[in-house]
């Protein structure tokens, strides 16, 4: 769209539901072109910072290679040249970002909700004109004064203005604001682009990845689930327009039941939307906290397949075998050959580890210690040995 057709398009807001997304499309495109000219174009601003980061990718991976850490091969250049080749294509040129990240983002879901409705052109176009017919066929039922100001919430008129409201909420609402936060961040992509090229910085990437695939899906999702509350409400809207000036009121609460429903099944779309995106992994690049854990070290996982923790009972039973036993002995020495002298004593005390070096090691080669840790690299201190009392 030329510089003319989008400033007559901007003229065109408020004047009608298909006008206004219109100059919504208009007003993104341009914004997100001009920022990304103020970003990464030969004069950016940020063109010294990408020059900055790409010798620290290349200077990272050299360090690699000389450290060991890498090798020169096809599986290890691979994956970091394709990198490399796609963030300078699309943070460097404007071309290949809107032929590929701003169409697949904005155009491809309105032509899948195209296909799907039978609609040769765009899908979101094709329901804003059906809602600007409705709000005509509501002008028509109040006999050409859409603005007189009802007498109360409840009555026929009040309560097919308030489904109206709720309908124009759910629809335009929805549609225009998910369209500005994409344009939002499709103008910073190049930004995140940037920040894939390093592990630290890719969960950035990731996350602007998600949310430009959720604001994606979620008009294609209101422009499906929209246009099938219209063709619940055509009946209805024939019973409002039936007589012009006097409002059915049977048809005025079934109006507003359907605006009511249209509004709480927007609030269910995003939910959707938002489900279906967390639990993308992003080709890989993004993971749950689980599997990180996991396999944060290998040889842990090996540890735990191999050692089985061993039975509570012999670790009882290695406990108590460990304990010492002491025995005190009184030995009478030999009786000299005087027997009128008094016979001296001899007092012995032994110290007999008798159950501890019998008893098995409770702690076998396919068992895990509970006392687990530094101490556990240290032999326990030998047996004392005998001491004499005389």
């Amino acid at each position: 769209m030329n510089a003319a057709s989008c400033q007559a398009a901007l003229q065109g807001v408020g004047s009608g539901v298909a006008a206004s997304l219109q100059g919504v499309d208009c007003a993104a495109n341009a914004m997100a072109q001009a920022a990304f000219g103020r970003l990464f174009a030969p004069n950016g601003a940020l063109v010294p910072v990408l020059t900055i980061l790409l010798t620290l990718y290349v200077a990272f991976f050299a360090f690699a290679l000389i450290t060991g850490r890498s090798r020169v091969g096809v599986s290890a250049l691979t994956p970091r040249m394709m990198t490399l080749g796609l963030v300078l294509t699309f943070a460097t040129s404007w071309a290949a970002y809107s032929q590929v990240v701003w169409n697949l983002a904005t155009g491809a879901p309105d032509q899948i909700a195209g296909i799907l409705m039978g609609i040769d052109g765009s899908a979101t176009r094709g329901f804003a004109d059906k809602i600007d017919v409705v709000f005509g066929a509501l002008i028509q039922a109040s006999g050409g004064e859409a603005m007189q100001a009802p007498q109360s919430a409840f009555s026929p008129p009040g309560l097919m203005w308030f489904g109206g409201t709720l309908l124009l909420l759910g629809t335009v609402g929805v549609l225009v604001t998910t369209k500005i936060a994409l344009s939002v961040l499709l103008a910073l992509g190049p930004v995140f682009v940037v920040l894939a090229l390093f592990s630290g910085t890719r969960g950035l990437f990731t996350g602007w990845l998600k949310g430009v695939v959720l604001l994606s899906i979620a008009p294609m999702l209101a422009v499906l689930s929209g246009s099938l509350m219209l063709e619940l409400a055509v009946p209805v809207l024939s019973a409002l327009a039936a007589t012009p000036g006097q409002i059915d009121p049977r048809a005025a609460m079934g109006f507003f039941l359907i605006g009511a429903v249209h509004a709480s099944l927007m609030i269910l779309v995003m939910k959707v939307a938002g489900a279906m995106v967390a639990g993308w992994r992003v080709f890989g690049l993004a993971g749950s906290e689980r599997d990180s854990g996991r396999a944060d070290s290998p040889a842990r996982t090996q540890v735990e397949r191999t050692v089985a923790p061993a039975p509570r009972a012999e670790i009882i039973q290695g406990a108590l075998a460990s304990s010492r036993q002491i025995r005190l002995a009184s030995i009478p020495a030999s009786t000299p050959a005087n027997d009128t002298a008094p016979a001296s004593v001899r007092r012995e005390t032994k110290v007999i580890g008798t159950a501890a070096s019998a008893a098995p090691n409770p702690i076998q080669p396919g068992a895990v210690s509970r006392a687990h840790g530094i101490g556990s690299r240290f032999r326990a201190a030998p047996a004392r040995s005998t001491e004499m009392l005389k």
